[in-house]
């Protein structure tokens, strides 16, 4: 099978998404992105990697951009291959899998590489495998352990759906178990035991009294939450339990660092008779708007009817450049709210629009 890059991008979000690429399994669409950019565009060093396909451009411009996207999806739901048909309201979209997360903005990216003769920008293209799983999958991070050299520009921009909006940064997120102990007896003598789960309600009254900070970063509000995301305990019907477990998940602005969040959590339940482990975290990013080469892409976004800008809820891979210093925001067709779904599906307008201001950033319009 093969790909035409050169085609409209509505017609090759379909040519992808009617590639089969869940997680783990992206072989296929790997080797076919890499054939269609070693043969249809010029001026691109191309590597494979694993299953990620990398391209850049060293024409010597005074900045680089990174347009980064990843093939894999979510497991298949009957939404294979792509269909055209109108949603609710009449407009025109496109049905299936990958549709919104992310392969209309895969699509834009390659079709932006193999159509802007001379971007007033050195490009960087990384297609990459394994984001919807475990981060020990994520192509992405192989290629920042491996080939970190990749990874360098003035800024990047992950096709991540965000309805054409610019959505900078993201939050960071760190998940810890809260354990409490008590002693176990028969419910029929409960007074002999002491119940672990009603050791939770002061856990439970602190969470709900919580009041979530709300942070302008650049324009961007960020707002945090805590949140209990699962509660275990209990052995049996008539024991009282010894052992109940909380988890809760945190979602933070980007001017904390983790560990200024893991000391946030800790102070909330405070004074609490429990145990507290982290098992689990990653930092959010800064949205970095400020940066010569992302201020030019807010510009020609508002130029050319894109949504504005706004502050990114939830994390994604925009952390990774972050971290090294580079400015990173999400900008792609789709609504995020419809990403993994069934009836996953993107305005084929919405692909056209993105495609056109990232083609007008990439040549210098106004």
């Amino acid at each position: 099978m093969t790909i035409d890059l050169r085609e409209d991008p509505i017609a090759l979000t379909a040519a992808l998404v009617d590639i089969p690429s869940v997680s783990l399994d992206e072989a296929v669409i790997a080797d076919i992105v890499e054939r269609a950019l070693r043969e249809q565009t010029t001026g691109f060093e191309v590597l494979r990697h694993g299953n990620v396909v990398l391209a850049r451009t060293n024409h010597g411009k005074p900045t680089r951009v990174i347009l980064a996207g990843h093939l894999d999806t979510v497991p298949i739901a009957d939404n294979v291959p792509s269909r055209f048909d109108t949603d609710a309201e009449g407009v025109p979209v496109m049905f299936g899998c990958g549709t919104v997360d992310m392969k209309s903005g895969d699509a834009v990216f390659l079709h932006l590489a193999a159509t802007v003769a001379d971007p007033v920008c050195d490009l960087t293209l990384i297609l990459y495998d394994g984001e919807e799983i475990a981060a020990e999958h994520n192509g992405l991070g192989h290629i920042e352990r491996d080939l970190p050299q990749w990874l360098d520009g003035d800024l990047a921009i992950l096709g991540e759906p965000s309805g054409g909006w610019v959505e900078a940064g993201c939050q960071g997120t760190m998940r810890a178990r809260l354990t409490t102990e008590g002693t176990r007896a028969h419910s029929a003598r409960s007074w002999l035991g002491d119940n672990a789960v009603h050791r939770l309600a002061p856990v439970l009254q602190r969470l709900s009294e919580y009041q979530a900070r709300q942070v302008d970063i650049d324009g961007c509000v960020y707002r945090e939450g805590l949140s209990a995301v699962r509660v275990q305990g209990g052995v049996a019907g008539n024991v009282v339990p010894d052992i109940a477990e909380l988890d809760v998940n945190f979602r933070f602005a980007p001017d904390r660092s983790v560990d200024e969040a893991v000391a946030h959590v800790r102070e909330v339940f405070a004074g609490l008779d429990l145990r507290f482990e982290v098992t689990d975290s990653a930092p959010g990013a800064l949205p970095g708007l400020t940066a010569p080469a992302a201020a030019d892409l807010i510009a020609s976004v508002e130029a050319h009817g894109g949504g504005g800008v706004r502050a990114k809820y939830g994390w994604t891979d925009v952390s990774r450049f972050a971290a090294r210093g580079i400015p990173a925001v999400n900008f792609g067709p789709g609504d995020p709210n419809l990403a993994h779904k069934r009836d996953e599906h993107v305005p084929t307008a919405q692909i056209t629009a993105v495609a056109a201001i990232l083609r007008n950033y990439l040549v210098g319009g106004a």
